[in-house]
């Protein structure tokens, strides 16, 4: 006789792992139809379900996705609702300011959360999200891919070594993101958030919060805004005061014809770094004052996506490669450097609560 236990829903235990993890994917857009077609083709997933407000788009990702018409929703809840038996987790990839309305109703229904940039847009829900995701079983991840970079992992394991540290670090990245997204959501301010620094430089602040471990204190910025509301920069410049006396000063542009992204991170024994365009994984150096420079080895074929990085975090119940708390010091710093920029441009306080890494 088998030890092997029985659900309610006359599955064993035994079933539940072997089966495929089974995704609703939430928005029928970019992330929806991309990394939901990871999961898509994934031996370990499955897209059961999918919802948008837009039918026509809801069509396509769901022929692309190979859903069936009994999987296909206009309305978030009532998909939640009728596949409360057969999802196991959702990856969210709608406009930023209905994540977090989004999460809590995945989290309701005891769901596993893959969610795109940036967590929240408002600091005291990324909070409750943190507050809350400490009490659960089920996995919150963030789409911070460069989580998964070799590039920022080797800077990581660098600055973590004893007696380094860095003190002075720019980072800089720009794209055609003005002109190529006019009229969408991703510049209308009740969706979104914000403008370019909520959108592209999400990344830009999680990758050096993330790769150095450094606490901010300090946020000072200034804008172009490309309305008159002054809520959606199309360019910004950002400088974040570290409590060890570091500072790191972010250049960021959405009115150049391509996409580049630069990284430097010094201490008082060298420098690490990262160069990418076109958003291929960053190329890596290390500058050493007796040595200079070299760049070390990067295997990249065994480089996990998003969607293995987040799969395997649901398999083996481990935390996942992006956090909620990493969600919470990138939407800190973020509200920080929108609240200096509308202002005067003096430097606006960080909570420390918010962007402690040590939460014991």
């Amino acid at each position: 006789m088998s030890d092997t236990a029985v659900d309610g829903d006359g599955t064993t235990s035994a079933d539940t792992e072997l089966r495929p993890t089974r995704v609703g994917v939430v928005g029928a857009g970019y992330i929806g139809t991309v990394v939901g077609g990871e999961f898509a083709e994934h031996e370990d997933a499955r897209v059961v379900a999918v919802v948008d407000i837009d039918e026509d788009a809801l069509t396509e990702a769901a022929e692309e996705l190979e859903v069936d018409a009994d999987g296909r929703y206009t309305d978030y809840e009532t998909m939640l609702d009728a596949e409360a038996d057969g999802l196991d987790a959702v990856l969210i990839g709608t406009p930023h300011t209905l994540h977090y309305e989004q999460i809590l109703a995945a989290m309701e229904h005891d769901l596993h959360v893959l969610c795109d940039k940036p967590l929240t847009t408002d600091l005291d829900d990324a909070r409750d999200l943190v507050a809350r995701d400490a009490e659960r079983e089920e996995v919150l991840m963030v789409g911070y891919q460069r989580h998964l970079f070799q590039a920022f992992v080797e800077a990581r394991d660098l600055w973590a070594e004893e007696g380094r540290e860095p003190k002075w670090i720019t980072a800089e990245v720009c794209q055609d993101w003005v002109d190529r997204f006019e009229g969408a959501w991703r510049q209308n301010a009740d969706l979104s958030g914000g403008g370019y620094l909520y959108d592209t430089g999400s990344h830009l602040l999680d990758c050096v919060l993330w790769s150095t471990g450094l606490t901010p204190e300090a946020v000072s910025a200034s804008m172009d805004f490309v309305d008159d509301e002054r809520r959606v920069d199309g360019r910004a410049n950002v400088t974040v005061r570290f409590t060890n006396g570091g500072t790191a000063s972010f250049s960021l542009s959405g009115e150049t014809p391509c996409m580049r992204e630069h990284v430097r991170m010094w201490d008082e024994q060298g420098a690490v770094t990262m160069d990418s365009k076109d958003w291929e994984p960053s190329e890596y150096v290390e500058i050493d004052e007796t040595s200079g420079e070299h760049r070390p080895y990067l295997d990249r074929r065994n480089q996990q996506s998003k969607v293995d990085a987040f799969l395997e975090s649901v398999r083996t119940g481990t935390e996942p490669v992006a956090t909620a708390l990493d969600g919470l010091r990138v939407t800190a710093v973020t509200e920080a450097a929108y609240e200096s920029a509308r202002g005067d441009g003096s430097f606006v306080a960080v909570d420390p609560d918010d962007v402690a890494l040590d939460r014991s």
